[in-house]
């Protein structure tokens, strides 16, 4: 067990072999409130270096993370940490992308120039890792429409979706646009709140 969080909840990391390839991890926490008698909440979260470890303002990864840690923290649940940097093009052809959009473009246009996926992120690997730990059914912290959709052909069924909360800023209002015209669960409202705002739908 390792202490994790601001107030350092023990959790289980856990390794996975024969999955893709990538060293994904499950992260077990047995929360300060558990309700057992709930499917679990799960948060898939994509690796976002720039946003996760160094707090790049272009994203709201970072804020994401954070929020999932207290929640889990709180009532327990599992973090799948999936390696699926730059929505699975990688962490260089991500900062490539960063440049494209320095001039303008939004960051799916951005992939499409450098011809690759608009979003390669693959869910059924995190479906195979709750399945290899017994699960088939949880409660699901998101505002991606796509991991609801693979989670279920993979084989699990998501009892609920709770959204998770909204983080504006200057910086990265042009790219939470972008999210929502690629329909993920945002409030257009949000948009026109005041800069740095932290909003929960």
């Amino acid at each position: 067990m390792i202490p994790i969080g601001a107030k350092g909840v023990a959790a289980e990391f856990l390794g996975f072999d024969g999955l893709d390839g990538a060293e994904h991890i499950a992260i077990r926490f047995a929360g300060r409130v558990p309700m057992p008698s709930r499917p679990p909440l799960v948060r898939l979260h994509s690796e976002c270096l720039t946003g996760d470890i160094f707090a790049s303002a272009r994203c709201d990864c970072g804020s994401q993370l954070h929020e999932a840690i207290e929640c889990l923290s709180e009532e327990g649940g599992i973090l799948l940490y999936l390696r699926q940097e730059g929505r699975g093009i990688g962490l260089y052809a991500k900062l490539d992308a960063y440049r494209l959009q320095d001039t303008g473009i939004d960051t799916y246009a951005a992939n499409r120039h450098l011809n690759l996926p608009e979003d390669a992120r693959d869910y059924g690997v995190g479906a195979r890792m709750l399945l290899a730990l017994g699960i088939d059914r949880i409660r699901l912290l998101t505002n991606n429409p796509d991991k609801v959709a693979q989670l279920g052909l993979a084989g699990i069924d998501v009892t609920e979706v709770r959204r998770t909360g909204v983080y504006v800023t200057n910086a990265n209002r042009a790219y939470l646009q972008a999210k929502f015209e690629h329909r993920h669960m945002l409030d257009p409202r949000l948009f026109r709140a005041p800069a740095e705002a932290a909003l929960a739908e």
